[in-house]
C-alpha cells in the first residue's frame, strides 16, 4: 500500500464515527471508555472483541449475523481496519466499532468482566523464541483476557500456524484451562462449529488456496 493511500485512510479514520483512536497517554492516564463501552453502542448487549482484526472481515461478518451482540475490532494498524470501518458505515452496522491500540494494553482499555468473548484470527505466530512474549496466547496475555472476560467468557483462536496451534494447546493443557473444542483442520471436519467457518478472511483464503490447514481452538481461561 502506497504512503498516499495510507495517509488518506488515516485521515478518513479520524472522521469515522465507528473508529476510536486513543493515545497511549490517554490509555495509561485512565481511558474514558474503560467500563463504559456500552455507551458507544447505546445498549447493554454482550461485547465481543476481535484482536488483531486486520481488515475487520471477521468482526463485520459476526456483526451482520448477530445484531444482538456488540463487536469491537482491535488492531494497531488503522490503515488495515479502515476497510472494515468503511464497510460498517456503508451498511449501517451500528453494532461494530474499531479500536486502534496495541493488544498488550487491552486490560487498560476494558474493565474487569466487561467482555463476553474474544476472537484471535490469524495472528503472527511469533515463532522465534525471543518473540515469545508477543504470542497472543502466552500466559501473560491469557491472564489479561481472563481479567476482562465474564466468568464463562470464551476465547477463539483461528490460525494457519501448526506451531501456534500446538503451542497454545500446550499452554492450555499445562495451565489446566478448559479446552472446549480443538481441531487441526476445521474445513476437513464435518463437526466444526458454525462460528469457526462463518467467513473466510483475506489471509485465510490465501492460506486455503495453498492447501494450508486452518486450525481452531475454543477455550476458557482458568487462573486462580
Amino acid at each position: 500500500m502506497g504512503s498516499k493511500n495510507k495517509l488518506k485512510r488515516f485521515i478518513e479514520n479520524e472522521a469515522f464515527t465507528n473508529v476510536i483512536q486513543p493515545s497511549r497517554q490517554e490509555i495509561f492516564e485512565g481511558f474514558h471508555l474503560k467500563g463504559k463501552w456500552n455507551t458507544i453502542f447505546n445498549n447493554n448487549n454482550p461485547i465481543i472483541l476481535e484482536l488483531g482484526c486486520g481488515k475487520g472481515e471477521y468482526s463485520i461478518a459476526l456483526a451482520r449475523k448477530n445484531p444482538q451482540f456488540n463487536y469491537i475490532g482491535v488492531d494497531i494498524k488503522g490503515a488495515r481496519f479502515w476497510r472494515g470501518a468503511k464497510t460498517a458505515l456503508a451498511e449501517n452496522l451500528t453494532n461494530v466499532v474499531f479500536l486502534r491500540t496495541q493488544i498488550e494494553l487491552i486490560d487498560l482499555c476494558f474493565a474487569t468482566k466487561e467482555v463476553s468473548e474474544i476472537w484471535i484470527t490469524f495472528p503472527d505466530p511469533q515463532i522465534k523464541f525471543k518473540r515469545m512474549k508477543h504470542r497472543l496466547t502466552n500466559p501473560e496475555f491469557l491472564r489479561k483476557y481472563q481479567q476482562i472476560l465474564i466468568k464463562k467468557g470464551v476465547v477463539h483462536l483461528k490460525t494457519d500456524s501448526e506451531f501456534l496451534h500446538g503451542y497454545t494447546l500446550g499452554i492450555l493443557q499445562e495451565g489446566k484451562h478448559n479446552i472446549i473444542y480443538a481441531h487441526h483442520h476445521i474445513y476437513n471436519n464435518s463437526h466444526s462449529p458454525e462460528e469457526a467457518i462463518l467467513t473466510q478472511t483475506f489471509y485465510e483464503k490465501q492460506f486455503l488456496e495453498k492447501n494450508k490447514a486452518i486450525t481452531y481452538i475454543k477455550f476458557r481461561t482458568h487462573y486462580k
